[in-house]
């Protein structure tokens, strides 16, 4: 579905910065508005292309590459590392107005993943490339490549901020998911969505989350939502929980909150816990976790934003 009849003035936009075992009275005030004012840097950004009539593809990549350069979040620059004491990156985009996406999982060079991610999507055949084919397409291409020292913040080398993102347990008080992503809809009626990660802190063996498959962890699809995900990547690869929320509104004829909702009830029941940010055609927007809170910002149809950590979730 290539959109709309006809045009419409109307725009939306929400990011996440993770979701996790997050409580307000362990978290200080300087603390929670560092990250409140990146998330409203990172909506600025992205709302602006849109309310120059930019696509929403190109809304996605603004919000995400403004939170790929901010050392708050686990992904890109401020990723966690892995056993092996480096940064492994995982990125995905994708079209509504297509279904055409790129996604890469692995690199450790990439300034900005969520760039390589459009880059595969337009410029290649193929949807996902890996580690060493992945760095070589984003040379090819021309994209800014970096030392692997650059994500390293000194946080990250003490030890410091090292709670993952996607952690294979969540028991401890102090894990939280840093993964971003974002979920646009465009004034042509087009839906596009998002998200990248460092993954899991200490990760082995070439590890890949959720965030970079299609249909786990970011999907689009004009005919139902845009959807990015956060949290225990395993369970959400079983539980498919991006095409899921889709599915449920396609197929189910349910409305985006209550196929969300209900989403993250699955993936909760099979032992897992985190959030999604989903956007529909009509602009509305649904944030449900299951963890104790999820950063993230929207600005609505009708030019409302808000920025929200703590607060539960669903249809906003």
């Amino acid at each position: 579905m290539q959109g709309q009849d006809g045009p419409s003035s109307e725009t939306a936009l929400v990011i996440h910065g993770g979701a996790g075992s997050l409580r307000a009275d362990e978290m200080s005030d300087d603390r929670a508005e560092a990250y409140r004012s990146a998330l409203r840097t990172a909506l600025q950004e992205g709302n602006a292309v849109l309310r120059d009539g930019g696509s929403a593809l190109d809304a996605v990549q603004a919000a995400i590459t403004t939170m790929e350069a901010d050392t708050l979040f686990n992904a890109a620059r401020g990723a966690v590392r892995t056993s092996e004491g480096a940064v492994e990156l995982d990125a995905a985009i994708m079209d509504g107005a297509t279904r055409n996406a790129g996604a890469l999982t692995g690199v450790q060079t990439v300034k900005h993943p969520i760039r390589l991610a459009r880059a595969i999507m337009e410029d290649s055949y193929h949807v996902m490339f890996a580690q060493e084919g992945a760095e070589a397409f984003a040379e090819q291409q021309g994209l800014e490549l970096v030392k692997n020292e650059y994500f390293i913040t000194d946080a990250r080398r003490s030890g410091q901020g090292q709670a993952p993102a996607d952690p294979p347990a969540a028991q401890e008080e102090d894990e939280k998911y840093g993964t971003v992503g974002a979920v646009a809809l465009d004034a042509a009626g087009n839906l596009a969505a998002g998200t990248s990660t460092g993954g899991i802190s200490d990760k082995e063996f070439g590890r890949v989350g959720d965030s970079p498959i299609i249909g786990a962890g970011t999907y689009a699809h004009n005919a139902s939502c845009a959807v990015s995900a956060t949290g225990q990547g395993e369970f959400f690869i079983r539980g498919v929980a991006a095409h899921s929320v889709a599915s449920r509104m396609r197929f189910g004829g349910l409305p985006l909150g209550e196929a969300a909702q209900r989403t993250i009830d699955e993936i909760e029941a099979l032992g897992g816990v985190g959030g999604v940010i989903a956007l529909d055609r009509e602009g509305n927007i649904a944030t449900p976790f299951s963890t104790g809170g999820m950063f993230r910002a929207y600005v609505d149809p009708d030019g409302n934003t808000d920025v929200r950590i703590f607060d539960t979730g669903g249809a906003e």
